[in-house]
């Protein structure tokens, strides 16, 4: 019975799964570089050689494609970040969670640039009721990021007068970016992430105060120079 189940999870998927999923392939490709209003389904069908009506035996309507598009751009990115935090260690530094949930973001919009820049561009062109479905899905990412930064600022990692919500959403909106900047080849996805890491979270760092008292003397001495 056990090798029966383990046979049953190593199954290959079924034609149809790989049909979807070229189609999903196919389609965040295109409405990330024609948007929703210039991308048809014909468009889509053509593009991976299949028939137009065959395409809505998978998806009924342009609507259901684009926003099964804009959910997998979110989903795997929001799940990418939980699975990475879930692995530290219950006693990890705040601003290593930070730099975790930084690092795997960015990463995964790298690795998903179709998919992530269409769940990002597209918000404000799909039918108002995608846009709120994908907003409230937005919402709960967002709390996730916002809770990061609430636990380093009361462990005493972030500067007191940084605004959280301007913080997180520069944060995700950086890291967002790059999916348009991005060219492979010079730096890798790690090494950007480095850099991004070393700005953001160098910048938010609680200052220590004994060091901070000691240059006071030296730049009030050097104004009045």
């Amino acid at each position: 019975m056990a090798r029966q189940r383990a046979e049953a999870d190593e199954a290959p998927p079924k034609k149809s799964e790989l049909t979807r999923q070229s189609i999903l392939d196919a389609a965040a490709r295109m409405f990330r570089m024609h948007g929703y209003s210039g991308t048809r389904l014909s468009d889509i069908a053509d593009e991976i050689g299949m028939k137009a009506g065959s395409l809505y035996y998978h998806f009924p309507s342009r609507e259901a494609l684009v926003e099964a598009v804009m959910d997998l751009g979110l989903q795997r990115t929001h799940a990418a970040v939980l699975d990475r935090l879930s692995m530290l260690p219950a006693d990890a530094g705040h601003l290593t969670r930070l730099q975790v949930a930084i690092e795997t973001h960015l990463l995964s919009v790298l690795e998903q640039e179709d998919y992530t820049s269409a769940s990002i561009k597209l918000i404000w062109q799909v039918p108002a009721g995608i846009r709120e479905r994908q907003i409230a899905d937005q919402r709960a990412y967002g709390a996730l990021w916002r809770k990061l930064l609430e636990d380093a600022r009361k462990g005493g990692a972030i500067r007191a007068d940084v605004d959280l919500s301007v913080a997180r959403m520069a944060i995700v909106g950086a890291l967002n970016w790059a999916a348009d900047w991005y060219k492979p080849g010079k730096l890798t996805p790690k090494r950007i992430a480095r850099d991004i890491c070393a700005m953001v979270l160098n910048g938010l760092v609680a200052e220590d105060e004994a060091a901070a008292a000691k240059r006071r003397p030296a730049t009030t001495k050097r104004a009045k120079k």
